[in-house]
Order: C-alpha cells, then sequence, then structure tokens
C-alpha cells in the first residue's frame, strides 16, 4: 500500500475507534480554566479504593485526558497517583498513550463520560466509579493536587528574577495578568545555582504530541528541560520534565493543563581544565511537583539547539514554541 494510502487508512481507523478526529478538529488553547468548556471539567486525576476479592480495600488513581470532541483517554494507577503511592512501573491502559496518539477509551454521553477500556466505569460529577477486569469495585473522587513549593518563598540570599513587579532582569514581557509569558531569556548570566519557577500549561484538548502546549526551560541556554503538556503520557525524554534527547523523566509528574506545576532545580555546571577541556560533567537535581525526577544526572553535552558548553555561565531561557505558556515566582540562589 503506497504511504498515503496507509496513512488515510490508519486515520480512518483511528477516528472510528474514537469517535472523533483531532487532524480535522480545529486548534484551540485555553489560558483560563473560565470558559474551558465541559472537556476541561471531565479531564483530571481520580484518587479513592479499591475494593480486592477478600473485602480488603486498595489505593487507586486514575488520569483522564482529553482527547477533544467528548473523548478522553484513561490510565489507571493502581498503589495511588505518580508521586502519590504508584509503584512507577504498572499503569492499567488498554492502548497505552504516546506522545503522537492519545487513543479514545471514553467518551461523554450526556451528563456521564462512559470509560470502556480493561477497567471499566462512569464519571458523573466528580466521582468516576467502575470495576476492573476482575470484577473489583472501585469509586474515586476528582482531586487536583498543588505542588509542596507552590509560592516557595525565596530564600535569604536568593535573586528574585520574576515576581509579577516588572521584567527587568529579562529580555521578555509579561501580560495584563503579570505573568511572564513564553518566549524570554534572563539577562544575567549563571553557573552554580538553586533555581525554582513556576509554569502553566495551556488546555489544548485537539491538538497533539510538541503541538500540546509546548515550552522550554534551557539550563545556561544549553540544556533543555522539557515543559510540555504531558499530563497523563509514558514520561519520554521530549516530554515535561524530560532533559531532551538524554534522560527521561521518572515518574512523570506532568499534572492536567491550567494547572500551576514547578521546577526545583539543584544545578552544577560543567568544569573545565586551564587549556579549556572538559573534566567533568553538568550534574543536575530536578523536582517536578515536588516529586524527584533526575536526582544527580549527568547532562553529558547540551541539548538540541542549546549553546556549545564552556567555562562562562549561561542564561536561563523559557522557549518560544508558538504556545501560551506562562510563568511567574521565580528566583534563584548561586552557589559561592
Amino acid at each position: 500500500m503506497k504511504r498515503p494510502l496507509l496513512v488515510a487508512a490508519l486515520c480512518a481507523i483511528l477516528s472510528a475507534l474514537s469517535g472523533f478526529s483531532a487532524d480535522k478538529a480545529p486548534r484551540v488553547e485555553f489560558i483560563e480554566p473560565e470558559g474551558a468548556g465541559p472537556d476541561f471539567l471531565v479531564q483530571g486525576e481520580y484518587s479513592g479504593e479499591l475494593t480486592a476479592a477478600d473485602g480488603s480495600k486498595k489505593k487507586l488513581g486514575a488520569q483522564i485526558i482529553a482527547c477533544g470532541g467528548g473523548a478522553f483517554h484513561s490510565a489507571f494507577f493502581p498503589g495511588g497517583l505518580p508521586g502519590d503511592g504508584w509503584d512507577g512501573q504498572t499503569k492499567v491502559e488498554k492502548t497505552p498513550a504516546k506522545q503522537g496518539n492519545l487513543p479514545a477509551d471514553s467518551k461523554t454521553e450526556g451528563d456521564k463520560t462512559v470509560i470502556t477500556q480493561v477497567y471499566s466505569g462512569t464519571i458523573s460529577g466528580e466521582t468516576l466509579s467502575g470495576a476492573t477486569d476482575k470484577g473489583e469495585k472501585f469509586e474515586l473522587k476528582k482531586v487536583t493536587r498543588a505542588s509542596p513549593t507552590i509560592g516557595a518563598k525565596p530564600p535569604e540570599g536568593a535573586v528574585v528574577l520574576f515576581d509579577g513587579s516588572s521584567v527587568d532582569k529579562w529580555n521578555g514581557k509579561m501580560d495584563e495578568r503579570k505573568l511572564l509569558k513564553f518566549g524570554c531569556s534572563t539577562k544575567d548570566k549563571f553557573k552554580d545555582f538553586t533555581f525554582h519557577i513556576e509554569f502553566r500549561m495551556p488546555f489544548m484538548p485537539t491538538s497533539r504530541g510538541q503541538g500540546r502546549g509546548n515550552s522550554g526551560l534551557y539550563l545556561q541556554n544549553r540544556y533543555e528541560l522539557q515543559m510540555l503538556d504531558s499530563f497523563g503520557l509514558a514520561g519520554d525524554n521530549n516530554e515535561c520534565g524530560g532533559f531532551y534527547t538524554l534522560a527521561s523523566p521518572k515518574p512523570n509528574m506532568a499534572f492536567p493543563p491550567l494547572t500551576w506545576q514547578t521546577y526545583d532545580i539543584d544545578f552544577t555546571m560543567a568544569k573545565f581544565d586551564g587549556e579549556g577541556k572538559k573534566t567533568s560533567n553538568a550534574v543536575v537535581t530536578v523536582k517536578h511537583n515536588g516529586v524527584v525526577i533526575h536526582d544527580k544526572l549527568e547532562l553529558a553535552k547540551s541539548t538540541g539547539g542549546g549553546q556549545k558548553e564552556t567555562p562562562e555561565g549561561g542564561a536561563f531561557q523559557l522557549q518560544d514554541h508558538g504556545d501560551k505558556v506562562f510563568y511567574r515566582n521565580i528566583w534563584i540562589v548561586e552557589k559561592k
């Protein structure tokens, strides 16, 4: 079969399975929860208990991801949500969600959303109830988690890079909400540091892959720590929390879009001898929404689009990828 025909056939199959084609849907982008539509109210995280055959209770989490047009992808997490009990391995999905493919297994019908995957269930209001493939019953409630470092105050000795009062320390702009806009970089350069930033991804239910709420935080303008709407996905190196092409986050701690999220970063730059030869790699520890996703990770080289490694410090860059990602409460403590 020729490639165009193959692509068309695959699109037709996916459309038939989900009842919705994102390729044919208009691109939508919401930057505030108000007015984001009924799909936004269903999408999110659910947490509660499963009743086993012997009557014992077990923790269970679920993530419901909007695919557009009232369709959703669902994933269940025995033990609890990522960062809250999940073992990082056992994830129940009919078909795994990947960055370019969100296979829909759920659909809103009237005032309910019906889930038909390995586990079956119904979302009514903020309650998800159903049964596993073994007939074990569960009831989960919608939860809105907040990072434990949201609103973290700059410690003594910190330099405030952005607090909503001005963009004096940036080559960039803020909007009428006093949020820093995507597509900017710091005027100063930095070497070793502890860094805090809060960011929010737009809600783009009909978009896919790198077109679904994309930005990136470049450390020293060299190493890109991805910012992307990767809620419910596998957690690859080109998704939120990944160092692009270098390392994947463990676990994927992406919250739903339009939720404020945090990165807390401890960074030591690469070292060089007197002749300019690198003697040690840059080392970084990253907490995403309060959970360690990279622990003393060595960065062997710059990521794509990053500047060459040198003994000099570098700026922070917040990438403009065409999507409306915004930032607040940014500060840094430089190491002496």
